[in-house]
């Protein structure tokens, strides 16, 4: 589990938008202090799935330069 929310953060955070999205609208009589906390903890923890996809690209995009190199090289001959 813990494997699976660690290479798709992006897809979980999105549904838990979408699921917040849903309540606030068929659950009319919220107290709108809940909502505004769980829009707030929306946009941190949207704040951290950035964070864990940037490391993600960086790390990917570690392994690859050197092959990059050499096709631009090949490209501009």
């Amino acid at each position: 589990m813990i494997a699976f929310i660690r290479s798709h953060p992006a897809r979980i955070y999105a549904v838990l938008v979408a699921a917040l999205a849903l309540v606030v609208h068929y659950v009319p009589d919220l107290p709108s202090a809940l909502i505004l906390g769980l829009a707030a903890a929306v946009l941190g923890t949207g704040e951290a799935v950035q964070r864990a996809e940037d490391r993600k690209t960086a790390t990917a995009g570690e392994g690859d330069q050197g092959d990059d190199q050499a096709d631009a090289d090949e490209l501009s001959a």
